[in-house]
């Protein structure tokens, strides 16, 4: 492939000016962020401040332009010859990466990487980190250190992540939880939707609505015909109030237009306690935890709250397959990094998580959890965030639940 010319920024030197031998291996990064790895094209000594910079076998087109016509670098370089360059490429490369002036984003990762996980250890969220984790270290050949800090709302974790140094080595296992927070907080130590550069999806958290293997309810639309005719009289167990089993059942009871009693309890055990006690008709909780008492018969999934079947469970339906309209509810992770990381080494992170999560013994690991894997870009992550900060905020304030 031929090369490729430009003009670039320099800053080396008393006065700005450079001299480089011919073929000095250089990289730059472009007005959009993207990495690029290129050879000095002359010897020459810049003017102003201005050098020519080839690009050999690094297309243009990498950036989403047109092609241009290799452009041969001048013996002598003029104002006209580099303005003439600059337009065909239409790009500005600002050199980072000249001898003796390497930056982080030449090396990245060069140290290991911390990923905060705002759970604690052991549970779904904690499995997921540290399996995807594993996977991008290989990828990214650096340690991907799991560091746990649970805490109500996320908050603990998260804001540690927010307020470190951009630079790629500490991010954020990401989930709805920052998205119920920014409605059920009065105030955060950070803004949920300007505090974080997106990375990645990993997957999706099905939820499902269990009742006890001996309920009289066979089917969805049985459990919504006895609540319509006997209103206030079904109960719904969920975890804790503000969780995201909790402001599930509470869009149910919106969207279905019944009135029935949520039950909130400490945690999934005491939720399972009680469907199989009969303390409550309902249960709204994460397929995960809950498929082991399904496959023993112990209890019975209605529908599942996602916009597919789950695997693991293809005879059910999803709720909106049960007749609830504009019914999709899931709970999810994704990797995040502090505002104002590069995008060079977003785009490197988004690489590797992607192939994280496409890989067979990754889906393998998630899929057994009740995990969908699922990657993403950058900006579906950043959409997904602001959608369910809407979402939930709307349901929270729908519900009248005081926020803390």
């Amino acid at each position: 492939m031929g090369s490729y010319c430009a003009t670039a920024a320099l800053s080396c030197g008393r006065g700005g000016f450079c001299t480089l031998p011919a073929g000095t291996p250089v990289k730059a990064v472009s007005t959009s962020g993207t990495l690029l790895q290129g050879e000095w094209c002359s010897g020459r000594r810049g003017v102003h401040g201005y050098s020519g910079l080839c690009l050999r076998g690094v297309p243009a087109d990498e950036e989403g332009l047109p092609m241009p016509e290799p452009v041969p670098t001048p013996s002598t370089p003029t104002r006209h010859h580099r303005r003439t360059a600059l337009m065909r490429l239409g790009l500005l490369f600002v050199l980072f990466a000249l001898p003796g002036l390497a930056t982080a984003q030449a090396t990245y990762p060069s140290r290991p990487i911390t990923l905060i996980v705002p759970f604690a250890p052991g549970g779904i969220a904690d499995i997921t980190a540290r399996t995807v984790a594993q996977a991008m270290g290989a990828t990214l050949r650096q340690t991907v250190v799991v560091d746990n800090r649970p805490s109500a709302g996320s908050i603990t974790g998260s804001a540690a992540v927010a307020q470190a140094a951009p630079d790629g080595y500490t991010l954020l296992l990401m989930s709805n939880a920052n998205a119920v927070s920014a409605g059920l907080f009065k105030k955060l130590p950070f803004d949920v939707a300007k505090a974080f550069a997106p990375v990645a999806t990993l997957g999706f958290f099905d939820l499902a609505l269990f009742v006890n293997d001996a309920s009289k309810f066979n089917s969805l639309p049985e459990l919504l015909s006895h609540a319509r005719a006997n209103p206030g009289r079904l109960t719904i167990g969920t975890i804790s109030v503000g969780s995201t089993q909790h402001l599930s059942a509470e869009l149910f009871k919106t969207r279905t237009g019944i009135d029935a009693v949520i039950v909130p309890y400490k945690g999934t055990p005491a939720v399972l306690t009680a469907l199989r006690a009969g303390e409550i008709d309902l249960g709204f909780e994460i397929l995960g935890p809950m498929l082991p008492q399904v496959q023993a018969k112990v209890i019975r999934a209605l529908a599942v709250t996602s916009d597919k079947r789950f695997p693991a469970l293809s005879t059910v339906p999803t709720v909106q397959e049960a007749g609830v309209a504009n019914y999709v509810v899931s709970s999810w992770n994704g990797l995040a990094a502090p505002a104002g990381t590069p995008k060079a080494v977003i785009d490197l992170l988004n690489a590797a998580a992607n192939g994280a999560v496409k890989s067979a013994p990754v889906q393998e690991r998630l899929l057994s959890l009740g995990v969908r894997p699922q990657g993403s870009t950058p900006e579906q992550l950043h959409d997904l965030l602001g959608s369910e900060i809407k979402r939930w905020g709307d349901v929270i304030r729908a519900a009248k639940i005081e926020t803390q």
